[in-house]
């Protein structure tokens, strides 16, 4: 005896045109059934196959120009997602009539396939209850499995749309992935969801790109994922668009084109406006007293500025209490013309600080700088003093003044100084002594007005050790001593990291939540380690703001044993992974962030060791 399913009973009371039990269905199939049965269309029957002419495919395409380029992006993604999978993405106008479409090519040459191409339309007046219908009709999410189909000879597809609206809340488009009803994958409905919003989010940025664009969520460590709400603002705080996860966040607020930043924020418009616009992560609380994080995506191209102006971080950084003291004492030893010795790991800044030494001293004269280890060790005296014409054998034909001289009435920064040549070294003592050099070659000697910087990432005491380095000289270097504190103990961290940038990218900006993940690492290599990071940083997301996600180069999500097979389950498990650790961890979150039950999300991490 066969035993029916609720679905089987709700079928055949459909298809004899008696009533359903509702109860069988999903409410919103149950909906769906009802407005295809008043529309005369008879479940057992063919569906109306219309298809318009390609012409009008082709002006409609040009008519959506912008929205088409967003959503063939998203279905590229979409595709390379689910590529083997058996499915069809396609991508419908506001009428639901289907402009593109990505295949593989088995479903593409199946019954279904033929029959979702450029040109079908596919609303419930036509083609009864189907996901893209069902969209179009609620400007909802949608997903409709088998025999879920209005028409019976739709049973053996399984169908997930999602709609597109634009920054002012109409219907523009829907994206829907179809596959045969043996091979669905119902996770496959929240990577369309995801898709849509994305489209969505493209829009608001296209269309309003001469206005500021805001995201807020209760989560600093979401402001980065889809789940954040974004609002175009005027320069005058007049809100112009909500998008729907915005909306929903601010539920029962006046979340509405021409309400004021005020009508759903505690804070003046320019004053978070300011902090925001500082690279820094504003907290603000909304009108019905829930506390949420924001940033600016987008800066408005005629920004009129309201409330006071945030500083830009500029020059040399020294909020560090150990170089501020330091920068203090310097003024004095540069009064008194003191060589001045400065010590620090590689890349910590030691010539930024020996620039700064130059200009607190107020000399007119150059700064130059010479890299001691860079010289052959048989040129470095007369590098550094200069040569008369024909001196030596590779001596310079028209001779040279030498570095010391240019940096007459200024500042001659020595850099790797423990380098210096043993046999130079009595020559250039003889300098720091009575300042006066005389170039090879040449009969008298010049009395020069030099300030000296020298720098080095060794101890010269332990160079003297070692006998590589006279200590009468390191007495001499070192009559003040400079010790920069590498960069991972830098109390002014955040400081050097906008400076660093601004010098990179002048109008740039860097989160807090982005400066605090740079602050976990180790920086071996200093501030030069520092630029670099943030150097790629700015290639990487060809953006003019950093966030965390910016610098997170942690290891790839791996698929579980039991999903390496088929493509879209491997990338699914690895979607569940990647947004896990996203989320510290928390598998409550992970599971509402993807809209997954958390045994779903549990049973995949326990099969993929996480």
């Amino acid at each position: 005896m066969q035993v029916l399913t609720p679905l089987d009973r709700a079928r055949a009371a459909l298809e004899s045109g008696q009533r359903f039990p509702e109860a069988a269905v999903p409410a919103a199939v149950a909906e769906s059934w009802r407005r295809s049965l008043a529309y005369g269309l008879d479940p057992r029957g063919a569906p109306n196959e219309a298809v318009v002419a390609f012409a009008d495919v082709t002006r409609r395409r040009e008519g959506a120009r912008t929205l088409r380029a967003l959503a063939l992006a998203e279905m590229q993604t979409l595709h390379a997602q689910i590529a083997g999978s058996n499915f069809m993405i396609a991508f419908a106008d506001a009428d639901g009539v289907v402009l593109d479409t990505l295949s593989d090519l088995a479903f593409a040459n199946s019954d279904a396939g033929r029959n979702i191409i450029p040109g079908s339309v596919w609303s419930e007046r036509q083609r009864g209850g189907n996901a893209l219908g069902l969209a179009l009709a609620t400007l909802a999410p949608a997903a409709v499995y088998g025999r879920e189909h209005f028409f019976a000879c739709h049973g053996a597809l399984s169908c997930m749309a999602a709609p597109i609206v634009d920054p002012g809340g109409r219907l523009v488009g829907l994206i829907d992935a179809s596959c045969a009803n043996e091979a669905r994958q119902q996770h496959t409905h929240a990577l369309v969801k995801m898709a849509a919003v994305q489209v969505e989010n493209g829009l608001m940025f296209r269309d309003l790109r001469e206005q500021f664009i805001l995201a807020f969520h209760p989560r600093a460590e979401f402001l980065d994922t889809l789940s954040a709400g974004l609002l175009a603002a005027s320069a005058d705080g007049e809100i112009l668009s909500v998008n729907r996860a915005g909306a929903a966040l601010l539920a029962g607020l006046p979340a509405r084109k021409g309400a004021a930043f005020t009508n759903l924020f505690e804070r003046r418009f320019g004053e978070a406006l300011d902090e925001m616009l500082s690279g820094r992560v504003a907290r603000i609380r909304d009108r019905a007293g829930s506390g949420v994080f924001m940033v600016c995506r987008q800066i408005a191209r005629k920004v009129r500025r309201i409330g006071p102006v945030a500083p830009k971080p500029v020059g040399f950084v020294s909020a560090d209490p150990r170089v501020a003291a330091s920068l203090v004492d310097l003024e004095g030893a540069l009064r008194l013309a003191m060589p001045v010795h400065i010590y620090g790991e590689t890349g910590v800044g030691k010539e930024l600080m020996a620039r700064r030494a130059h200009e607190t001293s107020g000399r007119k004269g150059a700064f130059v700088a010479i890299n001691c280890g860079a010289l052959p060790e048989d040129l470095f005296v007369a590098e550094l003093f200069g040569h008369e014409r024909g001196a030596f054998t590779s001596a310079r034909a028209e001779g040279s003044p030498g570095l010391a001289r240019q940096a007459d009435g200024g500042t001659l920064f020595l850099d790797e100084v423990g380098d210096v040549p043993l046999a130079a070294q009595t020559t250039l003592l003889r300098f720091l002594d009575n300042g006066e050099a005389r170039a090879i070659g040449a009969a008298a000697c010049k009395r020069l007005d030099v300030q000296i910087v020298s720098a080095t990432n060794r101890r010269l005491s332990g160079l003297v050790e070692a006998r590589q380095f006279r200590l009468d000289l390191l007495h001499r270097l070192e009559a003040f001593v400079i010790e920069l504190p590498p960069l991972r103990v830098r109390t002014d961290f955040a400081d050097i990291v906008r400076a660093a940038l601004a010098e990179l990218a002048p109008g740039a900006a860097i989160t807090d939540t982005g400066v605090a993940e740079l602050a976990r690492r180790r920086w071996a290599g200093n501030i030069r380690e520092l630029r670099h990071v943030l150097q790629r940083a700015l290639i990487r997301r060809g953006a003019t703001r950093l966030d965390e996600q910016a610098f997170v180069d942690g290891e790839p999500a791996h698929a579980c044993p039991a999903c390496q097979e088929s493509p879209l389950d491997r990338r699914f498990c690895e979607e569940i992974e990647t947004t896990h650790r996203a989320c510290a961890g928390n598998v409550a979150q992970t599971a509402r962030r993807l809209g997954l039950s958390r045994t779903t999300v549990y049973k995949h991490l326990s099969r993929a060791g996480s």
